[in-house]
This record gives C-alpha cells, structure tokens and sequence, in this order.
C-alpha cells in the first residue's frame, strides 16, 4: 500500500487527505473515498465496547529474513524475538492460550512445514511460549535452510490477571509488565531481554531472564 500510495505522490497522511478523491477512487476504487478520510482523520464507524467486540481467535507474528539461515544458535534468536512478540500482544489483550504453533518456510520459498502443540495449562508469557516453540522445533526435520519463521498462539481465554503467592513469580511478572509499558509506549525492544543484544549493547537497560537461550546474541530483521 505504501507503494501505491508513493506513486501518487503521497507520503504523509497530511497529503492523502488533500489529495484528489476522484484520483483515488480511480486507482483504488470505492476504498478511494475511505483512503481519503482516513487522511483527514475522519472515521464513521461505530465504536463498539470491548465487551461487545469480537473475541481474539488467535495471537501470532511471522518474519521473512535477510538471508537463509540453518544453525540452531540463529534458528533460535528468532524463535525468541517472535516469541515475545507474541506474548507481548497477549499480554495486551488479556488472553492466555494454550497451543502453540510453529511454522517454517524454507529457502525455496515454495516448501515449508508447520507444526503445534498444545499444552497443559493457559500461558502468555514470552518464556512459555518460546519453550514450546523449540520443543516443536526438536522434533522437525529442516531439509532446507530456513527463510521465513512463524510463532502463533490460540486456542485462547481472556483471563483477569491476579496477584501470584510467591514472591519471586510476582517480580518476573511485574519485571514484564514493565518491561511491556515502556516498549508499547517507545517502540519495539527498547527494554528487550538481553539474550537479544551484542555483548555491546547490554546495559542497565535490559532485563535479562536466567531462561535465555545460549549463543543468542542480536537480532536483525527485516
């Protein structure tokens, strides 16, 4: 979309709302006239309480790499990332769930594999999810080096979150409320785990979980 828009000359939503709507209905037809509000700020659809929305089916990221990679050290750099992507969004939405899916394109682009598991209990957090993942990844044959990688999470609950007993439970889960504050309001991985920075970036910045993975070192995707 960003593309098409480009070749009309648009680059900000200040010039998508000036633009020409008959120009945009010719080359996008009746979402033309939806484009150009969009730009204006303008939005006639009704809004619908969270108790009256649709339920949240499913929570997943994929991502298509720079370049193949078939080293187990890189295969679960990525896994990680993902994965806390994932339980971020659940996080976000309130839901646990308890299948998680994997899913594997290979360098061809044309072949792939695609796997999940469902466990015992509900879970949304990044440690769960990623553990689950690479349980799956163990039992899979990579004939190829991989290209594109997928984690999602469903068979979901909404669940009210409650204070745990243990103490050192409750810190993990206040240190990842905060750590999801602060990068749901300054961005991706500004506060990240330091399994996912070079030994040059980690400061006092990066919650670093005893969980991590080894060799994981930095994280660079397109």
């Amino acid at each position: 979309m960003q593309r098409h828009m480009n070749l009309l000359s648009i680059y900000t939503c200040g010039e998508l709302g000036r633009c020409d709507e008959a120009r945009l209905t010719r080359k996008f037809g009746v979402l033309g006239k939806i484009y150009k509000a969009m730009g204006q700020g303008i939005d006639h659809s009704p809004v619908i309480p969270l108790e009256e929305s649709d339920d949240v089916k499913s929570v997943g990221h994929s991502m298509t790499l720079r370049h193949d990679i078939d080293r187990r050290e890189d295969i679960l750099k990525y896994l990680l990332q993902l994965s806390e992507m994932v339980g971020r969004r659940a996080r976000r939405y309130e839901v646990s769930g308890k299948t998680v899916h994997l899913h594997i394109r290979f360098a061809d682009f044309y072949s792939g594999v695609g796997k999940q598991t469902t466990i015992g209990s509900y879970i949304n957090l990044s440690e769960d999810i990623y553990k689950t993942a690479v349980s799956i990844l163990d039992t899979l044959e990579l004939p190829q080096p991989i290209r594109q990688l997928g984690v999602r999470l469903t068979n979901l609950k909404y669940s009210a979150e409650q204070l745990s007993l243990f103490r050192e439970v409750q810190k993990k889960s206040d240190a990842i409320k905060a750590m999801d504050t602060v990068n749901d309001r300054y961005g991706e991985f500004k506060v990240t785990f330091g399994s996912l920075l070079s030994a040059e970036e980690k400061g006092s910045h990066v919650i670093s979980p005893a969980w991590r993975p080894d060799g994981i070192r930095n994280v660079d995707v397109q």
